[in-house]
């Protein structure tokens, strides 16, 4: 005998999973389209930092919408720095602040793990192309100073991490002369703190603060990436299959 009550069972059972079937439609608010149309038009018109715009009226006008809309959109581009108003000339393009959003919520507390684990191989890859500013720029009051920071480390347990750790990076950050990756190194050094001090047993490489400092004395930009690839090898290991499994989970 055949159960009636199946086919029921079958339409119960795919109304449940509709959220996983069907794609959402997602609706675009007349504060969306006045926010890509006004991008459009500055790049038409090639606008750059410090040009004056259209007023609101003028831009409330030319596209048919109220000022309410209008001004809605443009706030949007007032949080990301884009536009500004000033005294006596009204609304500008601005200069934007690239990395004021990142430095602001890159916070190890309230993010997960696995991007926190993304996030510190990024570091680990952009300190490894530190050295080719680092040797067109480097000065010997620069190797001084970074001399100075190492002669200071203190950790006798041969671990990888800390204050010297992080003053030591954000040197050689400076030391490559660009203020935007600067900025973003010293963004993620929170970041490298917190993973590091996840490990339950970390260790540093074979190659310490006062040997690069040497490298940069005496060797080749060649020996430098060299050298802080061995410096930092102990985290590239945990990135091997099985080790970054293990690493995510703590």
């Amino acid at each position: 005998m055949l159960d009636g009550s199946r086919p029921a069972q079958n339409k119960k059972m795919a109304t449940n999973n509709l959220s996983e079937d069907l794609v959402p439609i997602t609706s675009t608010t007349m504060a969306d389209i006045v926010e890509v149309r006004f991008r459009e038009y500055l790049k038409k018109k090639s606008f750059r930092p410090g040009d004056a715009l259209p007023g609101e009226l003028d831009l409330a006008k030319a596209l048919n919408v109220s000022r309410t809309v209008l001004r809605e959109a443009l706030s949007r581009l007032r949080m990301l720095g884009m536009i500004e108003t000033r005294k006596k000339r009204g609304m500008i393009l601005a200069r934007p602040d690239i990395l004021g959003t990142f430095e602001r919520v890159l916070d190890p507390l309230i993010i997960d793990a696995e991007t926190l684990q993304d996030i510190f191989e990024l570091k680990l890859v952009l300190e490894m192309g530190l050295a080719d500013l680092i040797y067109i720029r480097k000065t010997d009051k620069d190797i001084a100073e970074l001399e100075n920071i190492a002669e200071k480390e203190v950790n006798e347990n041969n671990v990888l991490g800390g204050k010297t750790e992080i003053a030591f990076y954000e040197k050689l950050c400076e030391m490559s002369g660009n203020v935007i990756l600067k900025r973003f190194q010293i963004a993620l050094l929170p970041i490298f703190e917190y993973v590091v001090n996840l490990e339950e047993k970390p260790v540093k490489g074979k190659i310490g603060h006062m040997d690069l400092v040497q490298i940069l004395k005496t060797g080749t930009k060649d020996d430098f990436k060299k050298g802080i690839e061995a410096h930092l090898q102990p985290h590239f290991e945990r990135l091997k299959p099985g080790e970054e499994r293990e690493y995510r989970a703590q």
